[in-house]
Parts: structure tokens; C-alpha cells; sequence
């Protein structure tokens, strides 16, 4: 894994004895002691700590201030950045000109510039994007701090007594916090329908800081195993894999990421790349959908397992993205896209595995109730 990058926690992961392996071109935990199914349950019972450090995180400044980087960067996503409150969050997405996902990201408003976090395999052509998109800003890439994430009800517990006060944030609520370990900037969001927190720590004061809450008596490492699990229980889409450039946020399900004030008739409407596509998708529907899928039996349906409208015979109507065994709700569990024909709850497809068609039912997701503080 030599050409493989490290992030400022690869030598803790080491020591805590991690099988490692390469993402998104960084050497990242894929487990530890407590294998992943562990690591789930004890993500949902208590906190588990997530090494995000591979995201990319980034600053976007106007001279006008927040409003003036928040009217710029519009021109990019379908979300209202001009109606995101100070110290809020958003979820939005970067789309193309065939109304497909570039990437999904977090959005923050700092109070006068925006703070950008996108994924590890997009962050260069997210930069580059953004540069070459937002003429008008300064666009600057965070490169000296970690990334953590804290999730799980617990999560507050350990935190709360190195960042005093991040226990009122609410969820999608963001803060600058003074510690112990410098400067955290803290929001309370995650990806995996836990509580939770990520937080940005100066990249010297990442090992130090992960072993503080290591200490908890709630807190265990969590590699990318669990964090699979744990995104697709919650119904989560992972970028390059239940979502890409071929697939808009319409058929992906995120419309609700996309405010009325970007619709048609929206005071803002459009002006964001690929809007005749997604603005007529969310007028008239779409020939496709994202569904949540529970395989009868104990086998998962994994990625690229094509599904069929009846048990013999007939054209695929549709396949597969995400399919593993989902250790809360203790069954298999899948996520994919299936003709819009074909995806009521309660429909009965089949997924083929292994030349042989399983019944798999279409299903409301998410799988596990989300646990977000309201």
C-alpha cells in the first residue's frame, strides 16, 4: 500500500491493531478488534470514532462575505445556500450538465464564507470545479486538519467535556470550539442516522485529541466495514456507488435536498447545471427510482445484482448498488434502482444470484429509525 496515501491517524490505527486497506487512494481502518458487526451494534448502543480525514475540506470566500460566496456557489448546486441560517448546515450535491451528481457534500455558513466537505475520490475535480466555476471567490483547500467523526447516542457524552457547549447544538447546528486540542470546528451531522458530530482538528492535534475520546468508557474505533453497514441501515447513498454522474438527484431520491426556492417558480429558480433536466424530473417524474430492497432469507444482494419484475423470464427491471447483512435490524438489506413501475412498497421482485431468481421485496427506507437530536 506504499502509493497509498496516510491520513494524520494511520499510525493510531496501526497501533490499535486496524486491518487496513486502500479508499479512495488513502490507507484507511477496514476494521479492528471488535470485527464490523461489533463495531455497528456498538456504533447504535453507544460511540464509535470514524477517521474521515480523507474528505476534503474546503473554504469558499467572496469579498461580499457569506452572501456574496453563497450567490456564487448556486451557480453550482440546486440548493438554497441564500436561505442557509449562520452556523447551519446543508446537504447539497454538485451537478452536471445532464442533470447527473458530480458529487455529494456538506455545506456550512460560517458567517461570512462558506465551508465546503466533499468526498475523498472527488475532492481534486471538486477543487478544480469550484475554482474554475466560481471566478469570483477564493477557493482554498484545507490541508492541516483531521477529520473525525463521533457517532452514536454516546456521542455527546465523550465530546461534551473537550468542546463545552457543543451538547445544545441540534442536528445540522455547527460550532467553533477552543480545547484542549486547538481549534475544533464541530457540526453536529454524521453518516450513519446516529447523533453524532464530525469534527476538524488541527492535524498535529489529531492522534492526541482521537485518544481523548478513545478514553470514554463509550467510544470504540470504527473502521469503513461498519461505517458500510451503518449508511446503508440509515439509507444513505455513497458517491460512485448507489450515486454518480448517470444518476440525478431525482431518481436518487434527494429531492428534498432541493429547497423551493431553486424550483420552477422558486425565487431563485434554477441557474445550476443540468436544471432542464432535474426541474422537469421533479414536475413530471422520473422512468426510475432509488428503492430500499429486503431480500427474503438470510442471503444479501450485493452491488451489481440485477432484479427482475417476475421469477422467470423477462428484461431486468433494475439492479442492485448496495447490498450487506444489516446487524441492527439482524436480515439482509439492499438499496438499488428499479423501474418507477416496479417500486411501490410491497412489491415483489427477484434479484438473480448466482443464476438462480431470489424473491426481494421494494421497501420504505430508512432501514433503522434515524436518531438525530432534533
Amino acid at each position: 500500500m506504499s502509493d497509498l496515501r496516510e491520513t494524520p491517524l494511520t499510525g493510531l490505527h496501526k497501533a490499535l491493531g486496524a486491518k487496513m486497506t486502500g479508499f479512495a487512494g488513502y490507507e484507511m481502518p477496514l476494521q479492528y478488534g471488535l470485527g464490523v458487526m461489533g463495531e455497528h451494534l456498538h456504533t447504535r448502543d453507544k460511540a464509535g470514532l470514524f477517521d474521515v480525514s480523507h474528505m476534503g475540506q474546503v473554504l469558499v470566500r467572496h469579498e461580499a462575505g457569506y452572501g456574496g460566496a453563497a450567490q456564487a456557489m448556486e451557480r453550482l448546486v440546486p440548493v438554497s445556500l441564500m436561505g442557509l441560517g449562520e452556523k447551519r448546515q446543508r446537504y447539497g450535491f454538485f451537478t452536471n450538465e445532464a442533470g447527473g451528481i458530480r458529487d455529494d457534500l456538506m455545506l456550512t455558513n460560517r458567517g461570512d464564507h462558506l465551508l465546503v466537505v466533499v468526498n475523498a475520490a472527488c475532492k481534486a475535480d471538486d477543487i478544480a470545479w469550484m475554482r474554475e466555476g466560481l471566478p469570483d471567490c477564493e477557493v482554498v483547500e484545507v490541508t492541516d486538519r483531521a477529520l473525525i467523526a463521533l457517532q452514536g447516542p454516546k456521542a455527546v457524552d465523550a465530546l461534551a467535556p473537550i468542546a463545552a457547549g457543543c451538547e445544545i447544538m441540534k442536528f445540522l447546528d455547527t460550532g467553533i470550539f477552543t480545547s484542549d486540542y486547538g481549534e475544533l470546528w464541530v457540526s453536529r451531522s454524521g453518516y450513519t442516522g446516529e447523533d453524532g458530530f464530525e469534527i476538524s482538528v488541527p492535524e498535529a492535534q489529531a492522534e492526541p485529541l482521537a485518544r481523548a475520546l478513545l478514553l470514554h468508557e463509550a467510544v470504540e474505533p470504527v473502521g469503513l466495514g461498519a461505517r458500510d453497514s451503518l449508511r446503508l441501515e440509515a439509507g444513505l447513498c455513497l458517491y460512485g456507488q448507489d450515486i454518480d454522474a448517470e444518476t440525478t438527484p431525482v431518481e436518487a431520491g434527494l429531492s428534498w435536498a432541493i429547497q423551493k426556492a431553486r424550483r420552477r417558480g422558486g425565487e431563485r429558480e434554477g441557474g445550476f447545471p443540468g436544471e432542464e433536466v432535474i426541474l422537469d424530473q421533479l414536475e413530471n417524474g422520473v422512468a426510475r427510482c432509488r428503492v430500499g430492497l429486503r431480500p427474503e432469507g438470510r442471503a444479501p444482494m450485493r452491488a451489481g445484482t440485477q432484479v427482475f419484475g417476475s421469477e422467470t423470464g423477462g428484461e431486468a427491471v433494475g439492479q442492485v448498488t448496495s447490498g450487506a447483512y444489516g446487524p441492527s435490524i439482524e436480515a439482509p438489506m439492499s438499496m438499488g434502482y428499479v423501474a418507477a413501475s416496479h417500486a411501490s412498497a410491497g412489491t415483489t421482485l427477484y434479484g438473480e444470484v448466482r443464476g438462480k431468481r431470489l424473491p426481494v421485496r421494494v421497501a420504505e427506507m430508512p432501514f433503522t429509525p434515524a436518531n438525530f437530536k432534533r
